[in-house]
């Protein structure tokens, strides 16, 4: 597996994994459980990452457009 796909697979596992968080971590903060402050900053980060983690993914296979997958 190239540097490239990796790369690939990582940028859309991690985002899963943000979106994951920020969607579980702001059901407990609507929820009202205790850390409420720390909860929403915790979504709020997992999604400011589902936004920025693909930017880079792009950025990345801009970069290594020469390069093959393989």
């Amino acid at each position: 597996m190239s540097l490239k796909a990796f790369h690939l697979v990582f940028v859309i596992c991690t985002t899963l994994l943000c979106l994951f968080l920020g969607v579980w971590t702001g059901k407990q903060y609507l929820a009202g459980e205790e850390g409420d402050q720390f909860q929403l900053i915790y979504s709020i980060l997992s999604f400011g990452g589902v936004i920025l983690i693909p930017v880079y993914g792009v950025y990345f296979l801009r970069k290594l457009k020469g390069v093959s997958f393989l």
